[in-house]
């Protein structure tokens, strides 16, 4: 493992795409030996930008957490190749994106049953269910090789308290406690697309960006049509997360 100093002599000559870089210091300067390592910079780049391990994720995911870096080293090995997450995304990986899902975990409680609709990389359905493993969670998928990686996660994580569906929204035809949604469509469609799979007293909780009270105000004339009781915007993760998750709470009659 290279130390610091060679990462940013490495990084810095990657993303300068420099021919030459003068490089001072002593003959044992990390920076200097990473300026002199003969070493392949662009094969080493992507990982030398993976966001590392923050140090709260043993506290979100407890006795999870060898669970949680296996799905995260997962992601960095198939995300791109499989369409999950681009290598764009590595750099925060944990942040943005795993610990960002896991969080909203807080808001199941045990025995829930929770599906995860337009699963894709496992997002926000595995965080959550390493983080709550006393919930059962359904991750749908209808993208053939998507929901094949899904699969493999689940198996290789022993995640007993995850099953993977592949199918649409429309197709699944079963009722769950909550359903969650990250990324997949703007609060109206998406309320078309998960109410049906809600139990009555039910829940949609949806990650959402600055806009959500806008989205909000679009879903408001849904409401009498969909069975809708109310909409609540909560942040999940406050006391962990520099940047608290938030999320749209919808419950149903």
């Amino acid at each position: 493992m290279p130390d610091i100093g060679s990462q940013r002599a490495a990084i810095a000559t990657a993303l300068a795409g420099a021919k030459l870089i003068v490089v001072l210091g002593h003959s044992e300067c990390g920076a200097v030996k990473g300026a002199i390592d003969k070493a392949d910079v662009g094969a080493n780049l992507t990982t030398l930008l993976n966001e590392i391990e923050p140090a709260v994720a043993a506290t979100i995911f407890g006795a999870g957490i060898d669970k949680a870096r296996a799905y995260a080293a997962a992601l960095i090995k198939d995300g791109d190749e499989l369409g999950l997450l681009g290598p764009r995304e590595m750099p925060k990986l944990w942040t943005r994106h795993i610990l960002n899902s896991a969080v909203v975990a807080e808001l199941v409680a045990p025995g829930k049953k929770v599906a995860d609709v337009g699963s894709g990389a496992g997002l926000p359905g595995i965080p959550m269910a390493i983080a709550q493993p006393e919930a059962m969670f359904t991750l749908i998928e209808p993208m053939e090789r998507r929901s094949n990686w899904l699969q493999e996660q689940v198996e290789a994580l022993g995640l007993d308290n995850v099953r993977v569906l592949r199918a649409r929204a429309e197709e699944v035809g079963e009722a769950f406690d909550i359903v969650t949604a990250r990324a997949v469509s703007a609060l109206p469609k998406l309320l078309r697309l998960t109410v049906p799979l809600t139990r009555h007293g039910g829940e949609i909780i949806a990650l959402k960006g600055s806009k959500a009270q806008e989205e909000i105000d679009d879903s408001k004339n849904l409401m009498k049509k969909l069975d809708i009781h109310s909409f609540e915007i909560v942040f999940t993760g406050a006391q962990v997360l520099e940047e608290p998750t938030r999320v749209v709470r919808t419950r149903l009659f």
